[in-house]
Protein backbone atom coordinates (compact mmCIF):
# COMPACT_ATOMS: atom_id res chain seq x y z
CA UNK A 1 0.00 0.00 0.00
CA UNK A 2 2.20 2.55 0.98
CA UNK A 3 1.63 5.80 2.59
CA UNK A 4 0.73 8.94 0.66
CA UNK A 5 3.51 11.12 2.74
CA UNK A 6 2.35 15.17 3.13
CA UNK A 7 4.59 17.88 4.14
CA UNK A 8 3.73 21.48 4.83
CA UNK A 9 5.78 24.46 3.59
CA UNK A 10 5.80 27.17 1.53
CA UNK A 11 9.70 27.73 0.75
CA UNK A 12 10.09 26.94 -2.90
CA UNK A 13 13.68 25.29 -1.73
CA UNK A 14 12.36 23.21 0.71
CA UNK A 15 9.31 22.13 -1.38
CA UNK A 16 12.00 20.59 -3.89
CA UNK A 17 13.35 18.82 -1.36
CA UNK A 18 10.41 17.00 -0.07
CA UNK A 19 9.51 16.30 -3.54
CA UNK A 20 12.81 14.60 -4.13
CA UNK A 21 12.92 12.76 -0.58
CA UNK A 22 9.55 10.93 -2.15
CA UNK A 23 7.27 13.09 -0.22
CA UNK A 24 3.69 12.65 -2.21
CA UNK A 25 1.93 16.15 -1.77
CA UNK A 26 3.91 19.27 -0.55
CA UNK A 27 1.09 21.45 1.45
CA UNK A 28 0.03 24.70 1.12
CA UNK A 29 -2.30 25.88 4.24
CA UNK A 30 -4.59 28.88 3.22
CA UNK A 31 -6.42 28.85 6.43
CA UNK A 32 -6.27 31.28 8.96
CA UNK A 33 -9.87 32.13 9.34
CA UNK A 34 -10.81 30.91 13.44
CA UNK A 35 -7.64 29.67 13.39
CA UNK A 36 -6.14 31.97 16.19
CA UNK A 37 -9.25 31.33 18.33
CA UNK A 38 -8.89 27.61 17.93
CA UNK A 39 -5.20 27.04 18.78
CA UNK A 40 -3.73 30.12 19.79
CA UNK A 41 -2.96 29.01 23.01
CA UNK A 42 -1.43 25.63 21.91
CA UNK A 43 2.04 24.48 20.70
CA UNK A 44 0.84 24.34 17.16
CA UNK A 45 2.40 26.15 14.07
CA UNK A 46 -0.61 28.18 12.66
CA UNK A 47 0.73 28.74 8.99
CA UNK A 48 1.09 31.74 7.43
CA UNK A 49 1.24 30.81 3.43
CA UNK A 50 -0.70 33.44 1.06
CA UNK A 51 -2.45 32.42 -1.51
CA UNK A 52 0.50 34.16 -4.18
CA UNK A 53 2.40 30.93 -2.64
CA UNK A 54 0.25 28.54 -4.98
CA UNK A 55 1.85 29.53 -8.06
CA UNK A 56 5.07 30.27 -6.45
CA UNK A 57 5.24 26.43 -5.20
CA UNK A 58 3.73 25.00 -8.73
CA UNK A 59 6.45 26.10 -10.36
CA UNK A 60 9.18 24.32 -8.48
CA UNK A 61 7.31 21.20 -8.73
CA UNK A 62 7.54 18.66 -11.30
CA UNK A 63 6.33 15.18 -9.61
CA UNK A 64 4.78 15.37 -6.06
CA UNK A 65 1.17 17.35 -6.64
CA UNK A 66 0.21 20.61 -4.57
CA UNK A 67 -2.69 20.00 -2.19
CA UNK A 68 -3.78 23.66 -1.01
CA UNK A 69 -5.90 23.95 2.53
CA UNK A 70 -7.83 26.80 2.19
CA UNK A 71 -10.67 28.55 4.41
CA UNK A 72 -13.69 27.16 6.01
CA UNK A 73 -16.30 27.87 3.93
CA UNK A 74 -17.25 31.80 3.70
CA UNK A 75 -18.30 34.22 1.54
CA UNK A 76 -14.99 34.58 -0.25
CA UNK A 77 -14.66 30.48 -0.65
CA UNK A 78 -15.80 30.55 -4.71
CA UNK A 79 -12.97 33.06 -5.45
CA UNK A 80 -10.74 31.74 -3.14
CA UNK A 81 -11.18 28.32 -4.55
CA UNK A 82 -11.21 29.33 -8.13
CA UNK A 83 -7.71 31.21 -7.46
CA UNK A 84 -6.29 28.71 -6.17
CA UNK A 85 -7.24 26.25 -9.19
CA UNK A 86 -6.00 28.70 -11.36
CA UNK A 87 -2.72 28.71 -10.18
CA UNK A 88 -1.96 25.21 -10.03
CA UNK A 89 -3.34 23.00 -7.15
CA UNK A 90 -3.89 19.49 -7.75
CA UNK A 91 -5.72 18.83 -4.43
CA UNK A 92 -8.07 21.55 -2.34
CA UNK A 93 -8.87 20.24 1.16
CA UNK A 94 -11.83 21.73 3.01
CA UNK A 95 -11.11 22.44 6.81
CA UNK A 96 -12.98 22.54 9.64
CA UNK A 97 -16.64 22.17 8.01
CA UNK A 98 -19.79 20.71 10.35
CA UNK A 99 -22.46 20.74 7.97
CA UNK A 100 -23.36 18.37 4.94
CA UNK A 101 -24.25 21.84 2.99
CA UNK A 102 -20.82 23.24 3.42
CA UNK A 103 -19.42 20.21 1.91
CA UNK A 104 -22.04 20.27 -0.97
CA UNK A 105 -21.04 23.85 -1.11
CA UNK A 106 -17.21 23.09 -1.32
CA UNK A 107 -17.94 20.33 -3.90
CA UNK A 108 -19.91 22.53 -6.17
CA UNK A 109 -17.57 25.42 -6.19
CA UNK A 110 -14.42 23.07 -7.11
CA UNK A 111 -16.66 21.25 -9.39
CA UNK A 112 -14.66 18.54 -10.65
CA UNK A 113 -11.73 20.48 -11.48
CA UNK A 114 -9.43 19.11 -9.35
CA UNK A 115 -9.68 16.82 -6.58
CA UNK A 116 -10.90 17.58 -2.95
CA UNK A 117 -10.29 16.29 0.15
CA UNK A 118 -11.95 16.70 3.41
CA UNK A 119 -10.41 17.63 6.86
CA UNK A 120 -12.34 15.99 9.28
CA UNK A 121 -11.61 17.89 12.47
CA UNK A 122 -14.91 18.67 14.27
CA UNK A 123 -17.30 17.03 16.02
CA UNK A 124 -20.53 17.85 14.45
CA UNK A 125 -18.98 16.83 11.18
CA UNK A 126 -18.56 13.45 13.28
CA UNK A 127 -21.98 13.41 13.51
CA UNK A 128 -23.07 13.98 10.47
CA UNK A 129 -20.50 11.64 8.70
CA UNK A 130 -23.29 9.63 7.35
CA UNK A 131 -25.21 12.26 5.23
CA UNK A 132 -21.70 14.07 4.07
CA UNK A 133 -20.19 10.41 2.99
CA UNK A 134 -23.43 10.37 0.32
CA UNK A 135 -21.99 13.50 -1.33
CA UNK A 136 -20.28 12.54 -4.64
CA UNK A 137 -17.23 14.39 -5.66
CA UNK A 138 -15.22 13.50 -2.36
CA UNK A 139 -11.70 12.04 -3.06
CA UNK A 140 -10.00 11.79 0.07
CA UNK A 141 -10.73 12.42 3.88
CA UNK A 142 -7.81 13.07 6.36
CA UNK A 143 -9.24 12.53 10.04
CA UNK A 144 -7.27 16.04 11.57
CA UNK A 145 -6.70 14.73 15.00
CA UNK A 146 -5.19 18.14 16.35
CA UNK A 147 -8.73 19.64 15.99
CA UNK A 148 -10.90 16.96 16.68
CA UNK A 149 -9.40 15.93 20.16
CA UNK A 150 -9.63 20.03 21.01
CA UNK A 151 -13.77 19.34 19.93
CA UNK A 152 -14.13 16.36 22.71
CA UNK A 153 -12.54 18.18 25.37
CA UNK A 154 -9.70 15.40 25.34
CA UNK A 155 -5.89 15.86 26.38
CA UNK A 156 -4.20 14.19 24.07
CA UNK A 157 -4.76 13.92 19.82
CA UNK A 158 -4.00 9.90 20.09
CA UNK A 159 -7.20 9.72 22.50
CA UNK A 160 -8.82 9.25 19.48
CA UNK A 161 -6.82 6.34 18.70
CA UNK A 162 -7.65 5.09 22.02
CA UNK A 163 -11.43 5.27 22.27
CA UNK A 164 -12.30 3.89 18.75
CA UNK A 165 -13.37 6.76 17.05
CA UNK A 166 -10.71 7.10 14.16
CA UNK A 167 -11.25 3.18 13.62
CA UNK A 168 -14.77 3.85 13.47
CA UNK A 169 -14.39 6.46 10.77
CA UNK A 170 -12.11 4.58 8.96
CA UNK A 171 -14.49 1.66 8.70
CA UNK A 172 -17.61 4.06 7.60
CA UNK A 173 -14.88 5.81 4.84
CA UNK A 174 -13.56 2.43 3.81
CA UNK A 175 -16.94 1.85 3.11
CA UNK A 176 -17.54 4.05 1.16
CA UNK A 177 -14.47 3.17 -1.50
CA UNK A 178 -12.80 6.67 -0.18
CA UNK A 179 -9.00 7.19 0.21
CA UNK A 180 -8.45 8.39 3.70
CA UNK A 181 -5.97 8.89 6.39
CA UNK A 182 -5.14 10.40 9.77
CA UNK A 183 -2.63 12.34 11.80
CA UNK A 184 0.91 13.07 11.57
CA UNK A 185 3.90 11.34 12.24
CA UNK A 186 7.33 11.75 13.18
CA UNK A 187 11.23 10.12 12.47
CA UNK A 188 11.08 6.77 13.37
CA UNK A 189 12.14 6.18 16.83
CA UNK A 190 10.79 9.53 17.74
CA UNK A 191 7.48 11.26 19.34
CA UNK A 192 5.53 11.01 22.49
CA UNK A 193 3.67 8.60 20.52
CA UNK A 194 6.57 6.83 18.95
CA UNK A 195 6.16 6.92 14.73
CA UNK A 196 6.43 2.99 13.93
CA UNK A 197 3.45 2.26 16.58
CA UNK A 198 1.48 5.28 14.46
CA UNK A 199 2.56 3.72 10.95
CA UNK A 200 1.19 0.45 12.22
CA UNK A 201 -2.31 1.70 13.32
CA UNK A 202 -2.28 2.96 9.76
CA UNK A 203 -1.53 -0.08 8.50
CA UNK A 204 -4.26 -2.14 10.65
CA UNK A 205 -6.80 0.56 9.66
CA UNK A 206 -6.53 0.76 6.06
CA UNK A 207 -5.34 4.27 5.94
CA UNK A 208 -3.12 5.18 3.43
CA UNK A 209 -2.48 9.38 4.14
CA UNK A 210 -0.10 10.92 7.15
CA UNK A 211 1.25 14.01 7.13
CA UNK A 212 4.96 14.79 8.29
CA UNK A 213 4.71 16.65 11.55
CA UNK A 214 6.79 19.96 12.30
CA UNK A 215 8.97 17.85 14.66
CA UNK A 216 9.85 15.13 10.99
CA UNK A 217 11.85 18.67 10.44
CA UNK A 218 11.57 21.81 12.25
CA UNK A 219 12.99 24.14 10.03
CA UNK A 220 13.48 26.32 13.62
CA UNK A 221 15.91 24.44 14.31
CA UNK A 222 17.43 22.55 11.14
CA UNK A 223 17.85 26.05 8.58
CA UNK A 224 20.27 24.44 6.18
CA UNK A 225 19.71 23.31 3.23
CA UNK A 226 21.79 20.81 3.36
CA UNK A 227 21.06 19.22 6.58
CA UNK A 228 17.13 19.63 5.90
CA UNK A 229 17.60 17.64 2.80
CA UNK A 230 20.16 14.81 4.08
CA UNK A 231 17.09 14.70 7.11
CA UNK A 232 14.31 14.59 4.83
CA UNK A 233 16.20 11.48 2.67
CA UNK A 234 17.05 9.47 6.06
CA UNK A 235 13.22 10.08 7.70
CA UNK A 236 11.15 9.32 4.54
CA UNK A 237 13.74 6.33 3.88
CA UNK A 238 13.32 4.98 7.52
CA UNK A 239 9.51 5.40 6.88
CA UNK A 240 9.84 2.89 4.01
CA UNK A 241 12.03 0.70 5.36
CA UNK A 242 9.83 0.16 8.12
CA UNK A 243 6.39 0.20 6.10
CA UNK A 244 8.23 -2.80 4.17
CA UNK A 245 8.39 -5.03 6.77
CA UNK A 246 4.41 -3.97 8.11
CA UNK A 247 3.92 -5.75 4.22
CA UNK A 248 4.93 -9.02 6.44
CA UNK A 249 3.33 -8.97 9.62
CA UNK A 250 0.37 -11.01 11.34
CA UNK A 251 -2.68 -9.83 13.06
CA UNK A 252 -1.49 -10.51 15.81
CA UNK A 253 1.51 -8.24 15.43
CA UNK A 254 -0.98 -5.36 14.66
CA UNK A 255 -3.27 -6.48 17.90
CA UNK A 256 -0.09 -5.78 20.04
CA UNK A 257 0.68 -2.56 18.83
CA UNK A 258 -2.98 -1.17 19.16
CA UNK A 259 -2.54 -2.62 22.89
CA UNK A 260 1.13 -0.66 23.03
CA UNK A 261 -1.10 2.58 21.73
CA UNK A 262 -3.48 2.30 24.13
CA UNK A 263 -0.57 2.11 27.42
CA UNK A 264 1.65 4.71 25.85
CA UNK A 265 -1.28 7.05 25.30
CA UNK A 266 -2.81 6.55 28.48
CA UNK A 267 0.27 7.02 30.32
CA UNK A 268 0.56 10.46 28.61
CA UNK A 269 -2.80 11.49 29.49
CA UNK A 270 -1.92 10.21 32.87
CA UNK A 271 1.10 12.37 32.90
CA UNK A 272 -0.65 15.19 31.53
CA UNK A 273 -3.62 15.43 34.09
CA UNK A 274 -1.75 14.67 37.04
Amino acid sequence: MGLKLMYITNDENVAKIAENSQVDWVFIDLEINGKDERQGHLDTVISRHSINDVKKIRRVLTKAELLVRVNPIYEGSEQEINKVIKDGADIIMLPFFKTVEEVQTFVDYVNGRVKTCLLLETAEAVENIDAILSIKGIDYIHIGLNDLHLSYGMQFMFELLVNGMVESLCNKIKGKGITYGFGGIAQVGQGALPAENIIGEHYRLGSSMAILSRSFCDLNVFNNLDKVSDLFKSGIKEIKDFEVQLKNKSESYYHNNKKIIDQKVSDIVYSITR
